[in-house]
């Protein structure tokens, strides 16, 4: 049965699709059964190519769950240690400060004060900047910017970091890893982070009126970094990410111990008022004491968001080949009305 929230949001989807506002796809999902999908917009304007449920979209920062998970299995295996500093694992880091005083668990939680790869160090180069190592030299060198532990700084650096460790600890490339330890057991057959000069099918063109002089949208191709990284830059479609999410609360990656251990907030203050997990961030759902965990992604021409409730069980993917908050506007309509778990109320006002 088709419930009213249902009804407006596809009626709101498509309203905003017509005036160009929204272009994407959104499924929400409870268990095996799919309560909500659709697909609006244009994935290729120049073509005439419409969006569909299988079209891939680039999603920023949402990589940095599938890091968090990687490194969570590692954890897992007893392998790495979220205490341990990083030159426990990086034994040639350039900086031997960062390398002995900022832990695995600092960079997971963002509050290791390694900085962010979006300086004009990495800018100037960014065609030339294609793998973890030429991360590592190029901003290898700098000094933290605080104290580890002390304070909460986002961080794509600190992923970057943790791609490395994946690899020296695995003996694997990170995309090879995520490739098989993560992707593969979830059924992820359409997500990945090949070089933008690799042909990939379905693959929706980003639309951006970042530093537009005419207000106009554009390819966003010249923002595009060579290929992905632990950080984000990589492409999935909805209904992968409802796998990853179903084989994550499934404890097909994790088991159950280390599935809460990367999905629970660790105590600190985050982005936007969330508090962060190892790879994930966490909040209440809309005014109650139930709780949701995910990531959102946003970067010019692209923005997603997924949303895990694990007391409802309820998903909420969403992905955008336009400007960010476009995906978050769509999945905050569906979050704040869908029915909260049992024994949890509602709060929040969605009028």
């Amino acid at each position: 049965m088709t419930s009213d929230w249902q009804l407006e949001f596809r009626a709101v989807a498509e309203e905003e699709a017509a005036a160009g506002r929204f272009a994407g796809a959104v499924l929400v999902a409870r268990g095996q059964e799919r309560i909500l999908e659709g697909a609006y917009g244009l994935a290729d304007r120049e073509r005439g190519i419409a969006n569909r449920l299988s079209t891939r979209f680039r999603h920023g920062s949402m990589s940095k769950m599938f890091t968090g998970v990687a490194v969570g299995q590692l954890i897992q295996a007893g392998k790495v240690d979220p205490a341990a500093p990083v030159g426990t694992y990086l034994s040639d880091y350039p900086n031997r400060d960062v390398a002995a005083r900022v832990s695995i668990h600092h960079l997971l939680t963002h509050v290791g004060g390694t900085g962010d790869i979006f300086v004009p160090e990495y800018l100037s180069r960014r065609e030339q900047v294609r793998t973890i190592a030429d991360y590592l030299a190029l901003l290898g060198q700098r000094e933290l910017r605080f104290e580890p532990g002390t304070r909460f700084e986002y961080s794509n650096y600190g992923f970057i970091l943790l791609g490395a460790v994946i690899e020296t600890v695995s003996g694997q490339s990170y995309y090879d890893y995520v490739d098989g330890h993560v992707f593969a057991p979830a059924g992820m057959t359409r997500t990945g982070s090949l070089p933008e000069e690799s042909a990939v099918a379905d693959l929706a063109v980003g639309y951006t009126r970042y530093e537009s002089e005419d207000g106009q949208e554009r390819p966003n191709t010249e923002t595009l970094p060579y290929r992905g990284s632990p950080a984000g830059g990589g492409y999935s479609t909805v209904e992968d990410l409802w796998r990853f999410a179903a084989a994550l609360i499934g404890h097909q990656l994790l088991d159950a111990h280390h599935t809460q251990l990367v999905t629970t907030a660790q105590g600190n203050v985050g982005w936007e008022g969330r508090c962060a997990g190892y790879g994930f961030f966490c909040n209440p759902v809309c005014g109650t004491s139930a709780r949701t965990f995910g990531h959102k992604g946003g970067a010019p021409g692209m923005s997603g968001d997924l949303g895990i409730f694990p007391e409802s069980g309820y998903v909420v993917a969403a992905l955008s080949n336009l400007d960010p908050p476009t995906a978050d506007g769509a999945s905050n309509y569906i979050c704040c009305r869908l029915p909260v778990a049992p024994g949890y109320e509602a709060t929040c006002d969605v009028s």
